[in-house]
């Protein structure tokens, strides 16, 4: 990762989408420093120190620590991402949306993308009230941020800032290196670490954490993290044949080739939108509610993270959107169609619908493979964390979530550093 890292920062072309990956996530972080006005910013601060084991806790972890200090990026990508999974599931469900998507080229792409970012706005405006709500509820408003115009001024700001957060992911999509929301994600969690690792030792020293559950956590991450790294390049390798065809004087094909198929396709967006759904509910309920909640109801429970009704729905979350992500990605039909067109077939399989069948039953064995795979290593922590207070006392920010989420990126970087030499016939990386 770091030779290829060198090798790109040579190529000077390569080097300035670096530099301007670099500035964006620093606009980003800067950002996350300028509090909203009419909020007294040190007793919110008080007050999210015992919402460590709830969405609010997760959620401030996700968006770098804005979230605790009302900053005008609190809202982070959250409103976003809620958007594009919308968009996403009402492309498949409505065909008009549909035929939107694919048969309008990039016309088509940019009106959804268009939708999406409306569809942006009226999340943030939604939360933006629902975190206002939280704020005023528990009166931490300074004493003139009462009134509607505080009202105002504080939910447009903090729509606002998701806006721009949005505008800065693509700017990073489109001149940067990578994708630009799951860049500002992994700025967010990584910003999250030193805090955690004083956290750590912080109770080690005072006697409440021992150094050997440290120890065998930080094992446990580091082979968590080879895992993540290994099934990333699994793939299952279906055999292709393709038969021998006399073109004038000369003989073509009689090659055999293989199908890749990886095991996790989808990275991690599964993961992300399935922790995005399953806290959003949760989210509105504590935000609207505050601390008004009563200990032992319904919207007290499905508030917390450390129960077994979050992690059931986190799990099956990951297992459909692992599902809808590959149905995307993958059309076994559009393949067997390919193949047959090519005189392409996969020995022992008629070619037609017996072979995209085919297709599809291992890509649903290999889809769930994945889907179980990021479960367990999502789930992990809050499993834990349910029979344990080791996990709340090395902090929240080192959940599996946001293990896979910052590896998933760093090699989905590294590749798109990789395809950007490949298409400039670099040679050293060639070499």
């Amino acid at each position: 990762m770091l030779k290829t890292f060198a090798n790109a920062w040579k190529i000077e072309e390569i080097r300035k989408k670096i530099l301007f990956t670099l500035f964006i996530i620093l606009l980003y972080r800067l950002g996350n420093a300028v509090p909203v006005p009419y909020v007294n910013v040190s007793y919110l601060q008080e007050y999210f120190t015992s919402l460590e084991n709830t969405v609010l806790g997760l959620y401030n972890v996700m968006s770098g620590g804005a979230f605790s200090s009302a900053t005008i990026f609190a809202l982070s990508i959250q409103p976003y991402i809620n958007a594009s999974i919308i968009m996403q599931l009402l492309c498949v469900a409505i065909p008009a949306l549909e035929r939107m998507s694919k048969d309008q080229g990039e016309d088509g792409r940019k009106k959804i993308a268009s939708i999406t970012r409306y569809v942006t706005v009226g999340i943030g405006l939604l939360q933006g009230f629902a975190y206002y709500m939280l704020i005023k509820n528990n009166s931490l408003l300074t004493a003139d941020g009462e009134g509607v115009w505080a009202a105002i001024v504080i939910v447009v700001t903090f729509t606002a800032g998701s806006a721009l957060i949005m505008w800065l992911g693509e700017q990073i999509t489109e001149f940067g290196i990578g994708n630009g929301i799951s860049i500002i994600l992994f700025a967010s969690i990584v910003s999250r670490f030193p805090t955690a690792a004083i956290t750590s030792f912080s109770n080690i020293s005072s006697g409440s954490l021992a150094w050997w559950a440290l120890l065998l956590v930080i094992i446990g991450f580091l082979a968590m993290i080879v895992l993540i790294v290994f099934v990333n390049d699994a793939e299952r390798r279906i055999p292709v044949q393709y038969s021998k065809r006399v073109v004038g004087r000369k003989m073509y094909g009689g090659q055999s080739t293989h199908l890749p198929m990886k095991v996790n396709m989808s990275g991690v967006m599964p993961v992300i939108f399935a922790q995005s759904i399953v806290s959003f509910p949760a989210t509105i309920v504590q935000l609207v509610k505050g601390s008004t909640l009563e200990s032992g109801t319904f919207a007290y429970y499905i508030s917390q993270t450390n129960t077994w009704l979050y992690v059931i729905c986190y799990a099956l979350l990951i297992v459909f959107f692992g599902y809808f992500y590959s149905t995307i990605q993958f059309n076994p039909i559009e393949i067997s169609n390919n193949l047959r067109k090519n005189g392409g077939f996969i020995p022992g399989i008629r070619p037609g619908k017996p072979t995209s069948e085919y297709i599809q039953r291992v890509l649903n064995k290999i889809t769930l493979f994945g889907s179980l795979y990021l479960c367990i290593i999502a789930a992990a922590p809050y499993v834990i964390s349910i029979y344990s207070d080791v996990a709340q006392s090395i902090g929240i920010s080192l959940g599996g979530t946001s293990i896979i989420i910052v590896v998933g990126v760093a090699l989905e970087t590294v590749q798109a550093l990789e395809s950007q030499m490949l298409m400039r016939h670099y040679k050293g990386f060639l070499d």
